[in-house]
């Protein structure tokens, strides 16, 4: 997987523009990275382990690491910081956002849960 030309974080913090080389930017906002997040704390180790993370609607990108050649941790200002966003997995997102987001929110919905932080 190609690394990404550009990584821009917005000046409120709350969006990500991923741009890979021949590619429209990808946007992301802070809030679907944080309940999308790849690590073990929102996916757990199997599909029935995934934990639907209610009230980040306002939450912001505080910092983005480098992990080797092939991803950035993200840091998020609630201190959540154990996922790895690999360029696949950018990629991968990128191209089924809206998908993802609508099964979110459908989550939310059935489990009587709320975006707005309580």
């Amino acid at each position: 997987m190609t690394a990404p030309s550009e990584l821009r974080v917005s000046k409120d913090r709350r969006l990500l523009a991923v741009t890979f080389p021949g590619e429209p930017p990808f946007e992301f906002t802070a809030e679907l990275l944080r309940v999308l997040s790849p690590s073990a704390e929102v996916q757990g180790h199997s599909p029935e382990q995934r934990v639907t993370v209610p009230g980040k609607k306002d939450v912001a990108i505080a910092r983005i690491e480098p992990v080797g050649n092939y991803a950035v941790r993200i840091v998020f200002d609630d201190f959540h910081d154990s996922g790895i966003f690999t360029w696949s997995y950018f990629m991968t997102l990128g191209r089924e956002k809206d998908e993802r987001w609508q099964s979110y929110l459908d989550e939310l919905a059935a489990k009587g849960l709320s975006r707005e932080r309580r």
